[in-house]
């Protein structure tokens, strides 16, 4: 995997998060989601290398971009597969609230889960934590395996989890183990990626989720050097059908690192749309914009935070051709 595809990919980033912020707070998830995949399919297209989209925006008849199966890239170049997220938080962005991004990753072809669209259990935990957790432990055993990995008390670890009815008896196992808990509205990539980042404050991730964000966050983790396991929770029985269509037989199976994404590199890029713990959201300054981005890659372990200032005159439309 040629190092300079990270560069390229956080042009990518770039443009699905400056196209999305301009409707921040609007109300319209929807044509913040259409602007972000119609920048980012725009600016993917110029990058030399055969990307296939294994996590997208959905179906071929379901979605007129980035959907499942698109060719992406010039063509030439690394045969890849692509997860992306052009917004990872539409709600974020229309609410004009916290931890929206633009999000891909690439792997080498083949190593990506093709995660069915559909709700997965997940448990991802930083560097420090990793090999001490286990999705089928009950909650107090987990979260007291964390604490002792990373030399706190239990009272001192962190849990994020999505604010959803489905959590009522996580929630209420986490604070009767004595943990903290910071429970977010969406954006469970960003929750993932946090907890690999100490000044996050972030311990673990814990909760359903999408599947699809499963392999982003894994696509994460794995550059962080954390760890992610997954459980599919079918919502019912036309979701069973398709996961035995797509040869899950099994639904206890565990997911882990290697299962979501294989192989040993990955690069994983993302942008702030919206203000969050780890990122800046999308400023616009008169004839310019800034943005902040982060870009990973599995083999070397390099993360690079990126500032980025565009000229809105000179890109007008967010993309110069090569």
């Amino acid at each position: 995997m040629e190092r300079s595809l990270s560069m390229e990919l956080v042009r990518v980033t770039e443009a699905a998060a400056q196209s999305s912020a301009r409707w921040m707070g609007r109300g319209q998830k929807n044509e913040a989601d259409d602007a972000a995949t119609t920048a980012m399919r725009d600016v993917f297209n110029t990058i030399p290398m055969q990307g296939t989209v294994v996590i997208g925006e959905g179906e071929k008849d379901e979605a007129p971009m980035l959907y499942i199966g698109e060719k992406l890239g010039t063509g030439s170049g690394l045969e890849a597969d692509v997860a992306v997220d052009p917004v990872e938080g539409t709600n974020i962005v229309a609410q004009g609230t916290w931890n929206a991004l633009a999000v891909l990753a690439i792997a080498d072809r083949g190593k990506m889960l093709h995660a069915p669209d559909m709700y997965m259990k997940k448990i991802a935990v930083g560097p420090e934590a990793v090999g001490e957790v286990d999705i089928n432990a009950s909650t107090i055993d987990n979260l007291k395996a964390i604490a002792k990995a990373k030399n706190k008390n239990v009272e001192d670890v962190l849990a994020i989890v999505l604010d959803r009815p489905r959590h009522t008896e996580l929630i209420k196992e986490i604070r009767e183990a004595g943990a903290r808990i910071k429970l977010i509205p969406d954006g469970d990539v960003a929750a993932a990626m946090n907890t690999a980042f100490e000044d996050t404050g972030v311990d673990v991730l814990m909760g359903i989720g999408g599947a699809p964000e499963g392999v982003l966050s894994a696509a994460a983790l794995k550059c962080l050097g954390g760890e992610i396991q997954g459980k599919l929770v079918p919502s019912n029985d036309a979701e069973i059908e398709r996961c035995k269509k797509m040869g899950i037989d099994d639904l206890e199976e565990v997911y882990h690192m290697d299962d979501f994404c294989g192989g040993d590199d990955a690069i994983f890029a993302a942008t702030g749309i919206t203000d969050g713990e780890l990122l800046q959201g999308v400023q616009f300054k008169g004839t310019k914009a800034t943005t902040q981005s982060v870009v990973m890659r599995a083999k070397s372990g390099t993360v690079r935070f990126i500032d980025g200032e565009h000229s809105l005159k000179k890109k007008p439309n967010l993309v110069i051709q090569p």
